[in-house]
């Protein structure tokens, strides 16, 4: 440990004691550790490289033990795992949920999001209330709880993360439009009526009694091959944005050579989202089932969840079918009996969007920052550990392991040409049933709207794909929800979200809070999103603050985003103008309404007392919180 160099900070016995816990690990004064872990290489560099994987878990550990990660306990964590402390800081300053300097109000946190939905839903005065009892308020990105918004997350110090008990709303409601004959494709078929209360619904026993286990009788019925043929003629493709066939995807990694790895990537952040949360919470087993069957099938030993950090409900629940499927013998040294060593470690996030892409996940996974990589080389070839790995979205995973239940022809008997199966949309904003939802591909989008109840009010646009996907307006309750009509229309279906609004909605208000979004969860690693971001924010706020965009202000609009899409490293830049230009055409950037700027004149200039009265008082709260945290 010569080579690194650490302030005298050192960490509180508790502090110690929790990241020892979250790595499983005995420490010394030294720093020297003993770990048990699979993928530990004891000795010099080597043996660094393999802990450092270990840093999130250990970031965690002590934002919930102290309320924070103080010097003393990144330099303990630092020691430990052989991460330079500056590159730990790095690590620790990159996330929306880590807080790295002294806490100032009593270690806990309320998260309110201020997203498009639930500033429709009143996410402002709800934030001000909070304040005024006295907690200490985070406004920030969507939380994923968008068809009951609008949303606190609660992060506090020793105990789980949540969302409010008596603040979370109804469950959500989930709707099958599917035909409902056995035969016909439905990962919802088996979730309506559940609810979210988990217990014996969630049971190993409930879940094989549902079915549970065919998928992987399937898998060792069939062989590898035969699955990935299957998968191939169901003309699966991918449902986290991207819509890459899976078939072709598996078939890359199970012709590789040496140890690959299967990734769930449940990082979803995009504004409108929410689907991937209600699968893991309402059937968390099927989503460690389809795991397996993807590793089994292209011959990986090892599985990783990467979920974000903001569901604790989700992630108590498949922590636990991880366990159960242990029990049962799906995972371990012979896999469902299998004679193939499989086994799932889960990760969570710590608010970051820019992790929900593929490679910035891999370096957040490896104990880096959450940056994109430079694509070729592909995932397939080079990803987790610089190692071939298969990377799918839940809702991927789980038609999957329909198509194993029903088989191709059965699969593609619902949904068009192009694009067939099923999709799952989320539904929120002004509709009379927000919830999630499932329809063929090409239902249109009207059709989809009645079935969430209509629209409440009067439509004034549907934001389809989230953040980075595309405003369309009232015309468009015709337009199929297919891949190809989606695309022929110059817009997207991304993972899922659509986000109605109405005539009564701030329209200027939503297009610049996604120009914000984009602008706060940029990565800052390539020039033309870093500043294109930014630039573009500035420019939507200087017109709707002038009245509307000047033919100028329009083609600069125009440049910055051509340039954000033609050079900028990943999705993020080339998607990040989507939305503003879409809403351009449609004439909805336009100047804010009289009563906002009234409002935003009033929100600056108390943000502008706090920050010049509270210093005092800060400083006292944080003389407080120290002694608190102090063992």
């Amino acid at each position: 440990m010569a080579d690194l160099h650490f302030s005298d900070a050192e960490p509180t016995a508790s502090e110690r004691q929790a990241v020892l816990a979250a790595l499983s690990v005995n420490g010394a004064g030294d720093g020297a550790v003993v770990v048990d872990h699979p993928r530990v290489v004891r000795g010099g560099t080597r043996r660094r490289k393999q802990l450092r994987h270990l840093l999130l878990p250990a970031l965690h550990a002590l934002q919930r033990e102290a309320g924070w990660i103080s010097p003393g306990g990144l330099n303990f964590v630092g020691r430990t795992l052989g991460v330079p402390p500056a590159e730990a800081y790095g690590v620790a300053t990159f996330y929306e949920m880590f807080r790295t300097d002294s806490p100032s109000h009593k270690l806990s946190v309320r998260h309110v999001c201020v997203d498009p939905i639930c500033a429709l839903a009143g996410a402002a005065p709800l934030a001000e209330h909070l304040r005024s009892q006295g907690h200490a308020v985070h406004e920030g990105p969507c939380l994923g709880q968008c068809e009951r918004a609008p949303a606190v997350f609660i992060q506090g110090r020793r105990e789980p993360d949540r969302v409010p008990a008596d603040d979370s709303g109804p469950d959500s409601l989930l709707v099958s439009v599917t035909a409902s004959t056995p035969e016909s494709p439905s990962l919802l078929r088996q979730m309506i009526g559940r609810g979210s209360e988990g217990g014996e619904s969630a049971s190993m026993e409930a879940y094989r009694q549902r079915g549970g286990g065919a998928a992987l009788e399937a898998v060792l019925r069939l062989g590898p091959d035969d699955v990935i043929d299957q998968v191939s003629a169901a003309g699966l493709s991918g449902r986290g944005g991207a819509a890459f066939p899976t078939g072709i995807k598996w078939r890359a990694v199970a012709d590789g050579d040496g140890p690959c790895h299967v990734v769930a990537n449940i990082d979803e952040s995009e504004p409108g989202t929410f689907k991937d949360r209600l699968l893991c919470e309402l059937e968390p087993l099927a989503i460690i089932e389809s795991m397996a069957v993807a590793g089994l099938v292209v011959g990986a030993q090892q599985g990783w969840i990467y979920i974000r950090g903001e569901y604790p409900l989700a992630t108590q629940r498949l922590r636990g079918a991880i366990a159960q499927a242990r029990n049962a013998g799906w995972l371990g040294d012979d896999a469902a009996g299998s004679g193939q060593h499989f086994d799932i470690e889960l990760r969570r996030g710590a608010g970051a969007y820019i992790c929900g892409e593929e490679t910035a996940l891999f370096n957040s996974l490896e104990g880096f920052r959450g940056e994109p990589r430079n694509k070729p080389p592909f995932p397939t070839t080079h990803g987790l550990f610089g190692q071939p790995t298969v990377v799918n979205n839940p809702e991927t995973l789980l038609n999957v392991s329909e198509i194993l239940r029903i088989g191709p022809e059965a699969y593609r008997s619902v949904g068009t040409e192009g694009s067939p199966g099923t999709k799952l949309f989320c539904l929120s904003g002004h509709v009379g049933r927000p919830g999630l939802y499932e329809a063929p591909f090409g239902t249109p989008l009207g059709e989809l709207l009645e079935l969430a109840g209509g629209v409440q009010g009067t439509l004034a646009a549907v934001l389809l794909g989230g953040a980075a996907g595309s405003f369309v307006g009232p015309d468009a309750l015709a337009l199929p929800l297919s891949l190809e009509d989606t695309r022929a229309a110059g817009t997207t279906l991304g993972s899922g979200p659509v986000m109605v609004f109405n005539d009564s909605a701030d329209m200027s208000g939503v297009i610049g809070r996604l120009a914000k979004f984009f602008r706060d969860e940029s990565c800052g690693q390539c020039v033309p999103c870093r500043v294109g971001t930014v630039r573009q924010h500035e420019l939507v706020t200087r017109i709707r603050r002038a009245g509307g965009p000047t033919e100028p202000q329009r083609a600069l609009l125009g440049d910055i985003a051509d340039a954000m899409g033609d050079a900028s490293i990943c999705g993020l830049g080339h998607t990040a103008a989507s939305a503003v230009m879409s809403a351009m055409r449609l004439g909805l950037l336009e100047a804010e309404p009289a009563g906002e700027a009234v409002a935003r004149a009033a929100r600056e200039r108390s943000e502008q007392e706090r920050e010049t009265m509270g210093g005092a008082a800060e400083v006292a709260q944080q003389r407080d919180s120290l002694g608190d945290s102090a063992s």
